[in-house]
C-alpha cells in the first residue's frame, strides 16, 4: 500500500491534494454537526469560492447535505470517512509517526490526528474525537474515570458519545478546580462526560492549590475523604499536558515559586506535577485528588495534548513512563519525532 501511495504521489500529486482537501471538509463538517459555508471556509483557510466548488461536488456524490441551517454530513459520508481513516493516516505519514513514538516511549497505543490543535479548532475537535473513541473502547462496567481540566480535555467531553447508557460508570475530577473558565474545569468536564454517556458523576468543590493548613483541614472532612477515595480508585485517568511556565502562571503562583520551578528545569505539567526534560518530577502542588502514586498504579492512563509548542512538554511526560495511550496531533508528533531523533 505504501509503495502504491508513493507512486501516486509521483504520477498524480494533485490527486492526493484533492483527497486531503475533501477529507478535511467532510471531517470538519462531521465534527461540527452543522456548519455554514463562511464559517467552514474560515476554519479551513479556504476562499468561499473554492469551498463552494468542493462542497457542491461532495453534495453531488451524496456525501454532504446542504440546507438552510448549513451543511451536515450524510450517513454515506460518515461511513466513507470511517473507512478512509486508516488509509488517510498511511498516506500522509501519520501511521509512521504513531509507530515511532509508540516504540520509543513503550506505549500501548499512539494516535496522531492531522493538523495543529493550537491553531485549528478543527484539529482540536479531532483530537477530542480520537481520545473519546479510545476512552469508549477502554470503559468497563462500574469503572471510575478521573479527568483533569483544560480546553483539550473539554473537547474530549464534547465529542464523547456512546450507543448505550453507561449507568454504572462514574466520572470524577482528578483534582480541585483551577479557578479558570467554568467550562474547562475538571468538575464541569466530569459532569459533561457523564451526561453524554448516561453515566454518573461526583464533584470536588475545592481550590486547586492549597496551603498546608487548608489542605490538612479539608482532608479531615468525611465527605472529602470519601470522595478522594473514589477518585484514587479510578481505573482510567484522562489528562492533559501543559507547558510548565504557562501552567504555573495560570495557577497564579508567586513569582519566587515560578522562578524556582524554572530553575529546576521544569518543562511540563500534568495532574499537578512538574516534570523536567528527562521525565523526573521536580515540583508538585499541594492539591486534593490524585497523587503520583495513584497514577503509577492506574490501569489505563490516557494523555491528550497537541500543538507544535507542546512537543517538548509531551515528550517530558511520556518519559515519566506511566502513560499507556497518547493522543496527539501531527504538529506535536513531528516535534516529538525531531526530539527523539536527536538522542
Amino acid at each position: 500500500m505504501r509503495q502504491l501511495i508513493e507512486m501516486q504521489q509521483q504520477l498524480v500529486p494533485e490527486l492526493l491534494v484533492a483527497m486531503r482537501t475533501r477529507y478535511s471538509i467532510l471531517n470538519h463538517v462531521m465534527l461540527a454537526g452543522t456548519v455554514g459555508r463562511r464559517t467552514l471556509a474560515g476554519e479551513l483557510s479556504m476562499t468561499e469560492r473554492v469551498l463552494r466548488a468542493e462542497t457542491d461536488f461532495l453534495k453531488e456524490q451524496g456525501l454532504l447535505e446542504i440546507g438552510t441551517a448549513g451543511m451536515s454530513i450524510s450517513e454515506e459520508g460518515r461511513t466513507l470517512l470511517e473507512r478512509l481513516e486508516p488509509l488517510y493516516n498511511s498516506m500522509f505519514g501519520l501511521s509512521e509517526l504513531e509507530e515511532r513514538i509508540k516504540s520509543y516511549f513503550g506505549l500501548s497505543q499512539v494516535i496522531v490526528v492531522p493538523g495543529d490543535s493550537e491553531n485549528s479548532m478543527q484539529a482540536k475537535r479531532e483530537l477530542g474525537k480520537a481520545a473519546g473513541q479510545v476512552l469508549r473502547e477502554a470503559l468497563k462496567p462500574t469503572d471510575v474515570v478521573a479527568v483533569t481540566g483544560g480546553t483539550t480535555i473539554a473537547q474530549v467531553a464534547n465529542q464523547l458519545a456512546t450507543s448505550t447508557a453507561l449507568k454504572s460508570v462514574r466520572f470524577v475530577p482528578a483534582r480541585g478546580g483551577l479557578g479558570e473558565s467554568h467550562d474547562y474545569q475538571a468538575n464541569t468536564i466530569a459532569s459533561t462526560m457523564a451526561k453524554r454517556t448516561g453515566g454518573q458523576y461526583r464533584l470536588l468543590h475545592v481550590p486547586d492549590h492549597l496551603g498546608e493548613e487548608a489542605f490538612a483541614s479539608l482532608m479531615q472532612e468525611p465527605n472529602i475523604q470519601e470522595l478522594v477515595e473514589v477518585i484514587r480508585s479510578a481505573r482510567i485517568v484522562v489528562h492533559g499536558i501543559g507547558d510548565a511556565m504557562v501552567m504555573a502562571r495560570r495557577r497564579k503562583l508567586e513569582q519566587a515559586m515560578v522562578d524556582e520551578i524554572a530553575e529546576e528545569g521544569a518543562l511540563a505539567e500534568a495532574f499537578g506535577y512538574y516534570f523536567d526534560r528527562s521525565g523526573a518530577v521536580v515540583h508538585k502542588m499541594q492539591t486534593i485528588g490524585l497523587r503520583l502514586d495513584d497514577i503509577v498504579k492506574t490501569e489505563v492512563v490516557i494523555a491528550v495534548a497537541g500543538g507544535k509548542d507542546k512537543g517538548e512538554a509531551i515528550a517530558a511526560v511520556m518519559r515519566f513512563g506511566h502513560n499507556d495511550v497518547l493522543v496527539t496531533d501531527e504538529a506535536a508528533a513531528l516535534e516529538i519525532a525531531d526530539l527523539i531523533g536527536q538522542e
